[in-house]
């Protein structure tokens, strides 16, 4: 579990991973920290003082790549089972990973990303992510899929996994679980997406945060576009689209007519999805969940641009030294040996 300033979520968190079924003795919580400066650390040593079992590790890199790169190099066990703080895990959570691994095969197994929030803005956000015009279709929010699929929140592996194709981008500041799947793929291994394993994820709390987080995913998967040269799926270039269209709406003036049409119905359209999705939060709910996808289509599609852009100018480019609030994930050297 990568961490970095989450004094509001890592207790509940890390608790959660103490209450697995799952053997005891079976099983480490390596909490890889990036530098906190508020309590995280303080909460994370009472924790540890409480439960043997609980290590904490220093994660120069701060991002959530490079603390997952530390935690496996530290890791003793076979399975690695990776989390994220933002997380509650359901108690059979471990367990269920290690049998849907050994049932199927796969060589990285994960649940849906179950939504759970704490403020009305965090509700209105759930409803906005449980909409196609939020998350583009993807499979992984899905609790009602089971089978193969191109990438998974979170993850479980067998340490082999690792040695064969190598760790997290420690390049990687976003998108670094879905980077490494694709290389799983690739090398003609199996991602699969399990009914049975639940976890419950608190997104952003803020605009400003989403907006941060979104324009991070979107320059995070224009990288792993260049870097692969290809993607697994073509729902990130949506909002990209999206945002070439209107800025060629907006800089051409042959175009410049259709501006109100385009606008008007873009506008119709995320209102109407707004109202379908938000109207159970209630009715204030629905011009937050409306004002939602623009920020993250927005946001997404710079952010890809941005990416592209860093790919003309330096092909092998690292990824800005700017942080997300929460750590990102790496890949890329071999790991130690068991």
């Amino acid at each position: 579990m990568p961490c970095l300033d989450e004094e509001a979520y890592i207790e509940a968190s890390v608790r959660s991973v103490l209450a697995q079924d799952y053997p005891a003795d079976r099983m480490e919580i390596l909490v890889a920290d990036g530098g906190s400066t508020d309590h995280t650390l303080t909460i994370l040593e009472r924790l540890a003082t409480s439960d043997s079992r609980i290590r904490v590790l220093p994660n120069p890199g701060r991002i959530q790549a490079t603390g997952m790169n530390e935690a496996i190099r530290a890791a003793r066990g076979d399975i690695v089972v990776r989390m994220d703080v933002h997380c509650e895990y359901a108690s059979d959570y471990v367990r269920r990973c290690v049998e849907v691994l050994d049932a199927t095969g796969a060589d990285n197994v994960g649940g849906a990303q179950r939504l759970r929030a704490k403020t009305r803005f965090q509700r209105a956000l759930c409803a906005a992510l449980s909409s196609p015009a939020g998350v583009g279709g993807a499979r992984y929010r899905s609790t009602e899929k089971e089978g193969d699929v191109d990438t998974v929140f979170l993850g479980a592996f067998r340490r082999s996994v690792f040695e064969r194709v190598g760790l997290y981008d420690p390049r990687a500041v976003t998108n670094e679980d879905a980077e490494l799947n694709q290389r799983i793929l690739e090398k003609g291994g199996r991602v699969h997406l399990s009914r049975s394993i639940v976890v419950h994820y608190f997104p952003r709390g803020d605009f400003r945060s989403l907006a941060k987080q979104y324009h991070f995913y979107g320059r995070g998967r224009a990288r792993t576009l260049c870097k692969h040269r290809r993607l697994p799926s073509w729902r990130p270039l949506i909002p990209f689209a999206f945002v070439v269209t209107v800025a060629a709406l907006v800089i051409l003036p042959a175009l410049r007519p259709l501006v109100p049409w385009v606008l008007g119905a873009y506008l119709a359209t995320t209102a109407a999805e707004a109202l379908r999705v938000g109207r159970g939060e209630g009715p204030s709910a629905v011009p937050l969940v409306w004002a939602m996808f623009p920020v993250m289509h927005i946001a997404h599609g710079t952010g890809f641009a941005r990416g592209l852009w860093h790919c003309l100018l330096a092909p092998d480019w690292p990824e800005s030294p700017e942080r997300l609030s929460r750590p990102a994930t790496a890949a890329g050297e071999a790991p130690s040996a068991p």
